[in-house]
C-alpha cells in the first residue's frame, strides 16, 4: 500500500512515517524538503500519483500567528485537488478535539475550515482529531508565566503521547475511511494544573502554580469541558507520569 504523508518533516509527520514503516506500508514522504510544496501545490501531482492514501499532518503558523486561515484553507485546496485528481482511496486529516469551541483563535478556525474542506471534496475520507499531545504541554507551562507566577486556566485535558497519536493515524490510513470523525485521547482526565504541576516538580521548577479563572488559553476563553472528547475515543495506554519519566530520564 502506497501512503504519502505531508508535512512527513514535522514532528507528527515523521512520528506516522515511522509507524507506518514498522508496518510495511510504502511510504512517500512529501515536504519542501523532498519537493513538495502544499502551499503552492508545487511537486503534489508527482507525489500523489499512484497513492492509495495520504495523510494530511501539514501545520502552519502557531495557534495564531501569521496568516494562518488562509494558508490552511490554500494547502486543502491544492491537495484535495490532487488527491481528486489520482483518485485517491482514502484522505485522512489530523485536527483537534474541541476545535468548534475554539473559534476565536486563527489556528483552530483554521482547521475546522480545512475539516469542511475535506468533507466537501467527496473523497473517501478520515478526519482525526486527537487530544493535546504530551510534548505541548511544557509550551503551555512556558507561556503561561506572568511576573514569576505561572497562571492557568481552569481545564480539563486528556493527553496523549504523540507516538501513540501517530500509531494510530498510521492504523487508520491502511483502514477503510471512516467518512466521519475519529477522535483519539490519552489514557487519563485530569486538570490542566495538575498535568503542569507535575511536569515542574519533576524539572525542578520552583515558579508559584495557580489557576486562574481569568486565564486564557492561546488567547480564548475556554469551557472546563470543552477539550474533552465527546465521542467514542480511541485512548492511548501511555499516562503522562510514564511519558515524563520516559523522556527526561531516557
Amino acid at each position: 500500500m502506497k501512503v504519502v504523508v505531508v508535512g512527513a518533516s514535522g514532528t507528527m509527520g515523521s512520528k506516522a512515517v515511522k509507524y507506518l514503516e514498522r508496518d510495511g506500508q510504502d511510504v512517500i514522504e512529501a515536504s519542501k524538503k523532498t519537493g513538495v510544496n502544499a502551499l503552492t501545490g508545487q511537486g503534489s501531482d508527482e507525489a500523489f500519483y499512484g497513492a492509495d492514501a495520504i495523510i494530511d499532518v501539514t501545520n502552519f503558523g502557531s495557534f495564531g500567528s501569521g496568516n494562518v486561515l488562509e494558508s490552511f484553507k490554500q494547502a486543502g485546496t491544492n491537495l484535495l485537488m490532487s488527491a481528486r485528481k489520482h483518485n485517491v482511496r482514502h484522505f485522512l486529516a489530523l485536527s483537534v478535539v474541541g476545535a468548534e469551541s475554539l473559534v476565536e483563535n486563527d489556528y483552530f478556525r483554521a482547521k475546522l475550515v480545512q475539516e469542511n474542506l475535506i468533507r466537501a471534496s467527496g473523497l473517501p475520507h478520515t478526519i482525526v482529531r486527537s487530544t493535546q499531545f504530551f510534548e505541548f504541554l511544557s509550551g503551555i507551562v512556558s507561556t503561561s508565566g506572568e511576573n514569576g507566577v505561572v497562571k492557568l486556566p481552569s481545564l480539563r485535558l486528556q493527553p496523549v503521547a504523540g507516538d501513540e497519536a501517530a500509531a494510530w493515524i498510521a492504523k487508520l490510513a491502511a483502514e477503510e475511511p471512516k467518512n466521519s470523525i475519529v477522535e483519539i485521547g490519552g489514557p487519563e482526565t485530569a486538570d490542566l494544573l495538575d498535568f503542569a504541576n507535575e511536569l515542574m516538580t519533576i524539572t525542578e521548577d520552583a515558579r508559584p502554580l495557580t489557576s486562574d479563572p481569568e486565564a486564557r488559553y492561546f488567547g480564548i476563553s475556554v469551557r472546563r469541558e470543552s477539550l474533552i472528547p465527546t465521542m467514542p475515543t480511541t485512548l492511548g495506554k501511555l499516562t503522562y507520569h510514564d511519558w515524563l519519566s520516559r523522556t527526561l530520564y531516557a
